[in-house]
Formats: structure tokens, C-alpha cells, sequence
């Protein structure tokens, strides 16, 4: 711990210290300097005493997520005023020497000026990602997009033509701090008129307290065939420190009660039917289930007892990951997976049609939108809500509207 807290020190050190000098040059206006320095002090200080103080008891505050916020958005602005004034040093080195040994001081002339433009120029570029991720805090998590997608199957039954699906994922409801905004966010998922509403997990953060200010909103989630829900990694409460195992089982009893006290219907590893006409879609939901660490409670042969082999499938699988280590290799065909867990990293460029791109993805290759291998399509939602910072940029929070399409109906 002591060597962690070390290293910590000495790069935030020298940010602290490059960044400054970076400041200095650009400007030298001693009240920004001062104003600067006071700024970063309380931000670095406020993350030092919310961390220290962290208590795993009470799980993720408000106070710790925006300290974590505002410490991000300042280390990822000196970062990149440090790395454009780095690779400048790199070549002036050079230049300086050269200058100084063939025509002695009068060589050095340009290098402040040319210094300072560069500092300049860094600190304006610097500033686009703070304002974002500052913008991000303070209007992006709650700037909800429906995004809208037709899915054509040959083997969808014909009675599901044109049947709705609206797909939700990780809540996280012990992050909000809105009412009303969140009120906004129910009330466009209820416009969207679907036959289904399906959530992919993660509807606390830790607790199942964290419903109590909320159950009521989300008890106003309608739709002719109900909600479906699964439960995600922060469901389980594995991210707290419990008195006993007594405490952590009630209350994961008490989470899943409230969801059925909310009309949810939530599958913990079983299946369900929607029936129109006599005709049937398998709706098929599977506990947390992800690749390396994460918690592998998910069992997907359980999960698909009962349910043919030729019947029209769609999965809820909370981890992405699930889709290309079982479900795509399994024996059965699921023709639909809904997941969610990576937020898109609550961070990234995201363009229809142009570009999507998060460094999420170097973790997750599925990380957001429409996927598909071997006529299986999955498809990994932004989240509803965010987690850590207290924010979104590009990824903005999301309400996936999949509408199911009969290809060649029998008429």
C-alpha cells in the first residue's frame, strides 16, 4: 500500500509541477497562476480525503463520484499539456545544443517565444477534453438518447412482426442525483409505446437500499408484455464490506423482492414465454456471467431448460463477454442477446454511420451497439445510468428501441 501511495504522490507531483510550468509560460499573469495552483490543490486534495476516507460499508458516495470526477478531468488536462510540452523538450534539446555551440547565446533568442505559442497551444488543446468531461458532469449523464434499430429474421415467428422491444441496462440507481431528469428518462422510455421492456442488470450500485428514493419511478416502467429483468456484477453486493454473510444474503433477498414489488419479472437463470396467437418467443435470462474476474454465476444450460431447440430465442446476459465465450458456440441458437456492463466507458466518440470508438474497446470488443456472428446478433447497451464519474461524454446515457421483422411473412 505505502509503495502504491508513492508512486501515486510522485506522478501527481510532476503533473502538478509540469502542468505549472506549462501555465507560467503560456502566461504570466500571476493571478491565473495562483488561481491554478488553488484549484488544483483542492481537487487533488478533495479526492486524497474522500479515498482515504473511503469506507466500503457504505459503498460509493456522492461526495467520492464527483471528487473522482473533477480529479479525472484535471489529470487528463495536465496530461496532455504535459505530453505536448514533453515531446517539444525532446526536440529543443537538441536544437539548443547545436544553437548554443555555433553561435553561442544569440542562437537561444527564439526559443522562449516559440516556447510560450507551443504552451499556448497545448493548454487550448488541454482544455476541449476538461470542458467535455466538466460538460459531461454537469449536463451529459442525463442526456438520454433512444436509439432505434429493425432486426429481420427468417425464423421469427409471424405473429412477433413488428414486435417492440425496449432494452435498458445498468441503472445504477445509487448514482442519481436528479429527480427530475430521471423522471424524464422513465417517462421517454414509456413513450417509446413497445410490447416488451427488458433490463440487462445493474440496477444499484452495491446496496438494495438504493432503491428505496427510486422503486416508485421505476415501478411506472409499462408494457403490454411487462418488464424483464436479470441481475449484473453490482447486484450481487460483492463490492461492499458486510458485517456477516447473514447481511449480504438479506440483502440480496431484499433486491430481488423490491423488483418484484416494482412488476419486474426477473429471471435469475430461467426462461419465459410471450404468447401471441398461439405462437411463442423464449425470453431467456441468465445471472452475471463475464470473462476474467467477474462474477461467473450465469448458467446458460439451466437457464434454457424447457425451451426447443428451434424456438425463436432472445437472451438477457448483463456481461457482453458471455456472447463470444458460450453463447455464440453453444449448440443452440439464441437469435437475440441484450447486455449492457461497460457504459461504453461513459466516454468516447460515437458518430452513426462514421465512428465508434472508446477505450473501452481495447477491453471489451463488443463494447456498444448492434454486433452479429454466425446469424446471431447481440447488442451491448450504453447504460441508463453511470457509475465513478459522475458523467457522460459521447456515450450518452441510452434507450435501445429494437423493433423484431418477419422476413418473407406467409400470408
Amino acid at each position: 500500500m505505502f509503495y502504491r501511495w508513492l508512486f501515486f504522490i510522485l506522478v501527481i507531483g510532476l503533473s502538478q509541477w509540469y502542468s505549472f510550468q506549462c501555465i507560467k509560460t503560456a502566461s504570466q499573469n500571476k493571478y491565473l497562476w495562483f488561481l491554478y495552483g488553488m484549484i488544483s490543490f483542492l481537487i487533488i486534495g478533495n479526492f486524497i480525503f474522500q479515498i482515504i476516507n473511503y469506507d466500503r460499508s457504505t459503498g460509493f458516495t456522492h461526495a467520492i463520484s464527483y471528487s473522482f470526477g473533477f480529479f479525472i478531468s484535471l489529470f487528463i488536462f495536465q496530461s496532455i499539456a504535459i505530453i505536448g510540452l514533453f515531446f517539444e523538450d525532446i526536440i529543443r534539446f537538441p536544437q539548443a545544443l547545436y544553437s548554443f555551440f555555433s553561435h553561442g547565446t544569440q542562437g537561444q533568442e527564439f526559443f522562449p517565444q516559440r516556447r510560450k505559442f507551443l504552451s499556448q497551444t497545448t493548454l487550448l488543446i488541454a482544455s476541449i477534453p476538461f470542458g467535455a468531461l466538466i460538460y459531461g458532469m454537469y449536463r451529459g449523464k442525463y442526456n438520454y438518447k433512444v436509439l432505434s434499430y429493425e432486426l429481420i429474421f427468417d425464423d421469427l415467428p409471424n405473429s412477433f412482426d413488428d414486435f417492440k422491444i425496449t432494452h435498458i441496462s445498468d441503472i445504477h440507481c445509487g448514482s442519481f442525483d436528479n429527480h427530475e431528469r430521471v423522471k424524464y428518462g422513465i417517462d421517454l422510455i414509456n413513450k417509446q409505446n413497445s410490447d416488451v421492456i427488458m433490463f440487462t442488470g445493474d440496477i444499484v450500485n452495491n446496496i438494495s437500499k438504493e432503491l428505496d428514493h427510486w422503486k416508485y419511478l421505476f415501478s411506472t416502467l409499462k408494457a403490454d408484455h411487462g418488464v424483464y429483468s436479470i441481475l449484473g456484477n453490482h447486484d450481487y453486493g460483492d463490492y461492499m464490506d458486510w458485517p456477516n454473510k447473514t447481511e449480504k444474503n438479506k440483502n440480496f433477498e431484499d433486491l430481488k423482492k423490491i423488483q418484484k414489488e416494482m412488476g419486474f419479472k426477473l429471471l435469475l437463470n430461467e426462461n419465459d414465454h410471450i404468447i401471441k396467437n398461439g405462437e411463442r418467443l423464449a425470453v431467456i435470462g441468465v445471472e452475471n456471467w463475464g470473462a476474467g474476474g467477474f462474477k461467473k454465476a450465469g448458467d446458460l444450460n439451466k437457464a434454457i431448460n424447457g425451451v426447443s431447440a428451434n424456438e425463436f430465442k432472445i437472451l438477457l446476459s448483463h456481461d457482453p463477454s458471455h456472447w463470444s465465450a458460450e453463447v455464440v458456440p453453444h449448440n443452440n441458437s439464441f437469435q437475440l442477446t441484450l447486455s449492457g456492463h461497460t457504459h461504453g466507458m461513459q466516454f468516447g466518440i460515437d458518430i452513426p454511420g462514421w465512428i465508434k470508438w472508446s477505450p473501452i474497446k481495447w477491453r471489451y470488443p463488443e463494447f456498444a451497439g448492434l454486433y452479429e456472428k454466425s446469424k446471431q446478433y447481440l447488442y451491448v447497451n450504453r447504460g441508463f445510468g453511470y457509475l465513478a464519474y459522475p458523467g457522460r461524454v459521447g456515450m450518452w446515457p441510452e434507450i435501445t428501441v429494437i423493433t423484431l421483422k418477419k422476413r418473407n411473412i406467409d400470408v
